[in-house]
Order: structure tokens, then C-alpha cells, then sequence
């Protein structure tokens, strides 16, 4: 079966494998991409995903439908990892990520019925106590 075509997933609408032939083309395009706007789209999904988990595109949070404060806290964890391992490669764009970041989690706060202890809430061991 010399020049036989691998049978594409049952899932691919187009019945071709276009990712894989796209794939050295992506990569390439990856690597002109600088690491520091690799970082900051992160960290925008990270907080446009925590800002949704915390029903913040909604006009009432706190009946939205995609609520969910324990994802929302992990997401923010990691926003703040990401953030503060970074903050030396991020140069002008470290100052609004923080800030994006001390909003989610005062969001955080107020959105908990129990708030945490000061230095306790979701990246906070990262960013020391948030108020």
C-alpha cells in the first residue's frame, strides 16, 4: 500500500489530516513569536477565564451560570505563578498583568462567602496578602 493516505480521524469533518501537514508551518510561526508575548497571551487567557468563572461578564455574578469560585481560584493560582515567575521578562507589560491579577483576586473576595485569611486566597503564597 505504497502512497496510501492514513485514514483520517471519524471527528474530521474535512476528511483530510490538514493539521499535519500544517504542523511544520506552525511550528515554524511559533518560533518567531517572542517569549514574552507567549507569556502575556497566557496570562490573558488564564484572566479572561477566571474573570468568567467569577460571573464577572455577567450583570449579576452572583447568579451567573458559568460560576464557579473553586475553578476560579485555581485559574487565579496560576495567574499568579505565571506572573511572578515572569515578571523580569514582562517589562511594561508586568504592570497591568499585576494589576489584572490584585482585580481577580480582590474579585475573589468578594464573591466568597467565606473570605480567606489575609495571604490565603488564590495566589496569594505568590503575591503576598491582597486586601
Amino acid at each position: 500500500m505504497t502512497g496510501a493516505q492514513p485514514t483520517p480521524p471519524p471527528n474530521d469533518p474535512t476528511g483530510a489530516r490538514a493539521h499535519d501537514a500544517d504542523a511544520p508551518h506552525n511550528v515554524r510561526e511559533l518560533a518567531d513569536v517572542p517569549a514574552v508575548e507567549v507569556i502575556s497571551r497566557s496570562a490573558v487567557m488564564l484572566m479572561s477565564a477566571a474573570a468568567e468563572k467569577l460571573g464577572l461578564a455577567e450583570d449579576d455574578p452572583d447568579s451567573a451560570a458559568d460560576r464557579d469560585l473553586d475553578e476560579a481560584r485555581r485559574l487565579i493560582t496560576a495567574l499568579a505563578g505565571l506572573v511572578t515567575s515572569s515578571v523580569e521578562y514582562l517589562g511594561p507589560h508586568a504592570g497591568p498583568l499585576r494589576e489584572g491579577l490584585q482585580s481577580l483576586q480582590r474579585a475573589f473576595r468578594e464573591s466568597s462567602a467565606v473570605p480567606d485569611a489575609p495571604g490565603q486566597g488564590p495566589g496569594e503564597k505568590y503575591t503576598g496578602p491582597v486586601y
